[in-house]
């Protein structure tokens, strides 16, 4: 993958086999053209979701079947992007070149990535970055503001009023629930660790457990909502904490969980929420052009700020990816592609 650089070219972080984030290789590649219908980005920030060093890993047999059994089929990381319209294709109307956009499309750690405009089977969606937010921070938002969003508001049925437990408060899903529960009016708890309480009431939660201190499952209070990004609790400890109507959105996984005990897991949710009040509701997030407007507005309005712990560059995608994977990140991870004088780095 790796030659010499021209102008037809451009850097790209890639994996060619499975394995631990060492395997990702940074290098030069001809240079990527829109098709009909695809908005070309000129990238100036990427952010790192989970799924990117889960899928590098291979996973389990069944699994690789659907990323590949022997090596990847799809060898491009990255998903959150944001930068600048550099062409489009064809059939794009809601773009053109020099428009700042942020959303997901695949092959985000590159310098250049294309997007389809009207999203399509890639689940690529872009808006135009508010103003007033930097591409760092924009880049951060996507995947998992997205999860929080759909999450909170499509299976948690959030009211006004309502409270809300965010297991997770200051990971990269925890820090927009946070937010985007407060947005809607929701009383909002937090659950993390004593070296991000502060943070974590500085972004609006109500209250916060540290939870080396306390048994959060233990406590006589009960929520609505439990937003569970971090799966470390048993169905039967995470009903106690629940109003008889409450729910149960259930985000996150541990990092190290075997695949066999996710599965008990979600498969003990989905049979026994038919029988209950309660609802105990496994999630995975869509990228949506209306919800991703609905993001670019709570930012604009300063009602969400993204929360960035480290800023990497594209050379230093296997150390963000181990970073991320060690599970103590703050907020999101971001990796800064290409450097602009205007650009306000956290």
């Amino acid at each position: 993958m790796v030659g010499w650089r021209d102008r037809g070219s451009r850097m790209i972080a890639a994996y060619t086999r499975y394995g631990p984030p060492d395997v990702v290789e940074v290098g030069e590649i001809e240079k990527l053209v829109p098709n009909d219908g695809e908005v070309l980005i000129k990238v100036f920030a990427a952010s790192v979701n989970p799924l990117d060093w889960k899928t590098m890993g291979g996973g389990p047999h069944v699994v690789r079947a659907m990323l590949g059994l022997r090596r990847p089929k799809i060898r491009r990381l990255g998903v959150d992007v944001a930068g600048r319209v550099e062409a489009v294709g064809r059939d794009v109307t809601e773009f053109k070149p020099g428009d700042e956009v942020f959303g997901t499309c695949r092959g985000a750690f590159a310098e250049y990535a294309c997007a389809c405009e009207p999203a399509r089977l890639m689940k690529s969606a872009l808006a135009r970055k508010p103003e007033n937010v930097t591409f760092e921070q924009a880049a951060a938002a996507p995947v998992a503001a997205l999860t929080a969003l759909q999450g909170l508001r499509d299976q948690g049925w959030i009211q006004p009023g309502q409270r809300v437990l965010v297991n997770g408060a200051a990971g990269g899903v925890g820090t927009f629930a946070v937010q985007i529960a407060k947005a809607f009016g929701a009383d909002v708890t937090g659950v993390c660790s004593t070296r991000n309480v502060d943070m974590v009431r500085s972004i609006g939660a109500d209250r916060v457990i540290d939870y080396t201190q306390q048994d959060f499952t233990k406590s006589w209070e009960r929520y609505d909502i439990f937003f569970d990004c971090v799966g470390n609790r048993s169905l039967s400890s995470c009903r106690r904490i629940l109003n008889p109507r409450g729910v149960l959105v259930m985000v996150g996984a541990p990092k190290n969980v075997r695949v066999t005990d996710l599965l008990g897991r979600l498969i003990g949710a989905l049979v026994m929420s038919p029988f209950l009040n309660q609802k105990l509701v496994p999630f995975i997030s869509r990228s949506n052009r209306e919800d991703l407007g609905l993001i670019r507005e709570l930012m604009s309005n300063g009602k969400v700020k993204p929360v960035i712990d480290r800023l990497y560059s594209l050379s230093e995608v296997p150390e963000a990816l181990n970073y991320l994977k060690g599970g103590h990140a703050q907020g999101k991870v971001v990796i800064v592609v290409q450097e602009r004088p205007e650009a306000l780095l956290v």
